[in-house]
């Protein structure tokens, strides 16, 4: 049972969501921050061309953006499920956008900043939905980009705190755009991976203590007459920026992996389970560009006689992206927006953004890498919709740590490919 202060920060929040939709709609032309052209979505052909929107809070949904360009799952022409060799968005194109100006969101819960966290979320949407963006170099927002007919929101701690926010806010905006989360998709990925053993995740600390994950899975897994067995999860304040290079986690990758596969092998100990952990959750989007590193904590902690038991020899790993990327396509094709065999989308090739620290904004406060700084980052109101302490430029591999770009070189080559690279 919630506590009544958690009653009334959710209350609070969902009046600063709702200050933000009013905002929208005050400024159906798009033209100031945080709105959009309200008339983009009145022809109905002409939607179905516009591109899909996939946002995250940094570089790590480019995993699922991989997901959504690989994907051969349906036949193209009869979509019935099975591959036909063909990509099933070989039609679509995809616009992404990082937050990593303000990332790791998973941090925001921890400071009690949960309304802030909620309102930059559905900022993300409202981007998507609009025109306006920043321009690489210039004092002035440009209103060429399209819009988009859906939102895939590739953070596991936005949807968490943001899918409902958003679904509602497309309702009471009264315009045709699906929106798709991944939560929903990882449950059924552990369904559908019919392992008998313990599952554990591995998440932001936002993500964990919004307690999504355990309430998804074992809400699926019952709804399928399944046993439901423990759960344990671990919440991360570091490793999400150990994998994006974030100055403030200088530690290797591999320590802040095997300090959380530690801790998480502790919580799925003290249930005192009767099987191993088998099932690892990767339960945000950057995870799986860490997961050799993840997976070579669990076999070296498994060496220890006090974890052999509680790890399972072979395990298998959920990344909810693919699962994401099927669901979308069901979407698309259910609602006549997906484009079929030979049609084109208004733009030619995929579009990359990313937040980065309004320099010239007079009150921001920067650390000495030229990021925000932490304590302003975690310190800020929601409901200033006049003030824009970021701005979402075009993304550049300059614009990203260098070993966050080898990371997508290496681990993520459609992605790479569709960079220009």
């Amino acid at each position: 049972m919630k506590t009544l202060s958690a009653l009334l920060l959710l209350a609070v929040a969902a009046a600063h969501a709702a200050d933000l939709v009013e905002h929208v709609k005050a400024n159906a032309d798009g033209r100031p921050a945080f709105s959009f052209d309200a008339g983009s979505w009145t022809d109905t052909e002409a939607v179905r061309h516009l591109p899909v929107g996939v946002f995250d809070s940094g570089i790590g949904g480019l995993t699922v953006l991989e997901a959504l360009l690989n994907l051969d799952s349906f036949h193209n022409d009869t979509l019935e499920p099975g591959a036909d060799g063909l990509p099933d968005f070989a039609q679509e194109r995809f616009i992404y956008f990082g937050d990593q100006a303000n990332m790791p969101y998973g941090n925001y819960s921890a400071v009690n900043r949960t309304d802030y966290l909620r309102e930059l979320i559905l900022k993300d949407a409202v981007f998507l939905l609009g025109r306006r963006a920043w321009p690489a170099k210039g004092q002035e927002p440009t209103y060429d980009k399209p819009p988009v007919k859906a939102i895939v929101i590739a953070c596991n701690t936005a949807t968490a705190y943001g899918l409902e926010d958003i679904r509602k806010a497309v309702e009471t905006w009264k315009i045709p755009v699906i929106v798709v989360g991944v939560v929903e998709a990882g449950a059924r990925s552990v369904l559908e991976s019919r392992n008998t053993g313990g599952i554990g995740i591995l998440a932001t600390v936002g993500t964990c203590a919004s307690r999504v994950y355990p309430r998804t899975i074992s809400s699926t897994l019952g709804r399928a007459g399944q046993r439901v067995p423990v759960i344990a999860q671990q919440g991360s304040a570091t490793l999400a920026g150990a994998i994006e290079g974030d100055a403030a986690f200088p530690d290797s990758v591999s320590a802040y992996a095997m300090k959380e596969v530690r801790a998480l092998a502790e919580a799925y100990r003290a249930e005192k389970p009767e099987t191993p952990l088998q099932t690892i959750v990767l339960g945000c989007t950057h995870y799986p560009l860490a997961k050799e590193e993840i997976d070579t904590a669990f076999a070296t902690l498994r060496q220890d006689s006090a974890f052999r038991d509680i790890i399972a020899e072979r395990r298998s790993f959920v990344n909810p992206a693919e699962a994401t990327a099927r669901e979308l396509f069901r979407e698309l094709a259910r609602s006549k927006l997906r484009l079929k065999p030979g049609e084109s989308c208004v733009m030619e090739r995929e579009r990359f953004y990313l937040s980065v620290p309004r320099v010239e904004e007079v009150g921001i406060q920067l650390s000495g890498d030229g990021s925000l700084d932490k304590d302003y980052k975690y310190s800020r109101s929601p409901g200033h919709f006049d003030f824009e302490d970021t701005k979402n430029v075009p993304l550049t591999v300059d614009l990203i740590p260098k070993n966050s770009a080898n990371l997508i070189k290496d681990k993520l080559p459609a992605v790479w490919k569709a960079l220009g690279h």
